[in-house]
């Protein structure tokens, strides 16, 4: 049996005349706890709104796009489509129109992402219609007298409309003109959605696909075909797959491509966020490495008689280690207990609220992961153990004849 581990803990059991020590090891472990603890929740909330994030970009753009290196469109659209249709890794495919023109509305202008779309076939790859703020989504027989043009919350409020209201959109004309003068097309709002991504409702408008050819003069192509998959964890590799089998001049986008900078910068954050907050645990270790100095220089006679009865400079180093070790264990624990408790709480009752008109959630979200439990635990684990070093090495350069002369 060793008797390391019991040593360590009889040694930070301080005597009666010097409970100061064991008053210091208590705040020490208290840091490590609150460290830790401040971990787990900043970290937890920083994955539950990474989450939200991606939850409202998939809701509203597809798993991936595929798209034409040759034009701006794809003429023969139709047997690309029952090509990604019938393969196994695609749940639904649709085609879409995309392109940016001017719009108007009582003499208020403003720029938008005109997008074309199925609405019977969208219905297939997500839920649309659950972003309606307001008013109604695109029928799937569009209106022959005035077509439907569904708005952006945000954006609608810049122009000033509303569902019934006339808006214009501007279109180029027809292509290859000496000159080009812009078509206006005059489209009916008959809804509002919001989406809670603020660059999707300030820019982003729907209408049906005819609409969208005719204004961008693409006749019958479109400018992609948008898929759906099983797992969207998987897009990036199912779009490459996609890809090298389509060849040229197809070329296909997953998601998280389209949006890199943004989850670039939210993994950014999060990591600049855990070694911010980490600090909290370093400065915790000072008072380890201060605790366990003045054990050593408490415990020296202790030291030189278990030098004495034979305990080499090994075994002493592996008792402060296994102090430090002790220390940071159970200030990561407690820790654990603490913040876990803190973000269950919130998952679970939603203490902290949020103005949903801001954010468009109405509390704090939370999401915790395995992996980062994992992580907090190892870094607080290791920052204790280098705080032990110095005060390991110095015990074990005791001899016991240093040791009891010290000690006198």
């Amino acid at each position: 049996m060793q008797i390391e581990p019991y040593i360590a803990l009889r040694f930070l059991r301080s005597r009666q005349r010097n409970r100061f020590i064991s008053l210091v090891a208590v705040l020490a472990i208290g840091g490590i706890a609150i460290g830790v603890a401040a971990l787990i929740v900043s970290l937890s909330v920083m994955n539950g709104f990474e989450n939200e994030v991606r939850s409202r970009i998939i809701g509203t753009t597809s798993h991936i796009n595929v798209h034409s290196l040759q034009a701006d469109c794809i003429r023969d659209w139709e047997p690309l489509l029952e090509r990604l249709r019938n393969r196994n890794d695609v749940i639904a495919a649709a085609p879409f129109v995309y392109g940016k023109l001017p719009i108007a509305h009582n003499g208020k202008f403003d720029g938008i992402v005109l997008r074309g779309i199925a609405p019977e076939e969208e219905r297939n790859l997500g839920n649309p219609e659950s972003t309606l703020y307001d008013g109604i989504w695109l029928p799937d027989e569009p209106d022959t007298v005035l077509p439907d043009i569904v708005l952006g919350r945000y954006l609608a409020e810049g122009l000033g409309a509303v569902p019934g209201d006339t808006v214009f959109v501007y279109g180029l004309g027809k292509r290859g003109a000496a000159s080009i003068s812009p078509k206006i097309f005059r489209f009916e709002v008959i809804g509002i959605f919001e989406t809670g991504m603020f660059d999707f409702d300030a820019a982003l408008a729907y209408t049906n696909l005819e609409p969208a050819q005719k204004i961008l003069d693409i006749g019958e192509g479109v400018t992609g075909i948008e898929l759906r998959i099983e797992n969207f964890y998987e897009a990036d590799r199912v779009a490459n797959r996609i890809e090298n089998e389509l060849g040229f001049p197809y070329y296909a986008v997953s998601w998280a491509e389209m949006n890199k900078n943004l989850f670039s910068w939210m993994t950014i954050e999060k990591w600049g966020l855990f070694l911010l907050l980490t600090l909290i645990v370093a400065v915790a270790a000072f008072n380890i490495a201060s605790t366990l100095i003045m054990v050593v220089m408490e415990k020296t006679s202790q030291i030189g008689i278990l030098r004495a009865l034979g305990a080499t400079a090994s075994k002493i180093r592996r008792i402060f280690f296994l102090q430090g070790l002790f220390v940071g264990i159970l200030g990561a624990v407690l820790g654990f207990i603490v913040g876990f408790g803190l973000a269950f709480v919130q998952h679970k009752w939603q203490i902290i609220s949020l103005p949903a008109d801001v954010y468009s959630i109405s509390a704090l979200p939370v999401e915790m992961h395995l992996l980062d439990f994992i992580a907090i635990g190892v870094a607080a684990v290791i920052i204790t153990l280098i705080s032990s070093i110095y005060p390991a090495w110095r015990a074990s350069k005791y001899t016991p004849i240093d040791a009891i002369r010290g000690a006198g």
